[in-house]
């Protein structure tokens, strides 16, 4: 987690490159590569990582969609669902 007022270096896309092709190559681990530039053996796995799954590079947003095209319906739904939920709470909380 980021502490408050820190600072991220940012790596140039050749410097990444160099690295990447180094682990690739076989030329040293993840360890060893960060000793030799003076990064963080985290970061240099976080590259290699990156370079495995490109779809991560892309900035797709994972989670759920936002609900910005739902109908009145579907909020009607949504509103039974929760009253109905509330009221499944309300006789397990009177059962005790």
């Amino acid at each position: 987690m980021a502490l408050k007022g820190q600072k991220f270096n940012k790596y140039s896309d050749e410097l990444k490159n160099e690295i990447i092709q180094k682990y690739l190559g076989g030329y040293g681990s993840a360890r060893s590569l960060g000793k030799e530039y003076g990064i963080s053996c985290k970061t240099v796995d976080n590259m290699i990582y990156r370079y495995r799954h490109p779809e991560l590079k892309t900035g797709i947003k994972v989670g759920r969609p936002k609900e910005k095209n739902l109908t009145k319906e579907d909020w009607k739904e949504r509103y039974e669902i929760i009253k109905k939920y509330q009221a499944f709470l309300k006789t397990q909380r009177e059962k005790k």
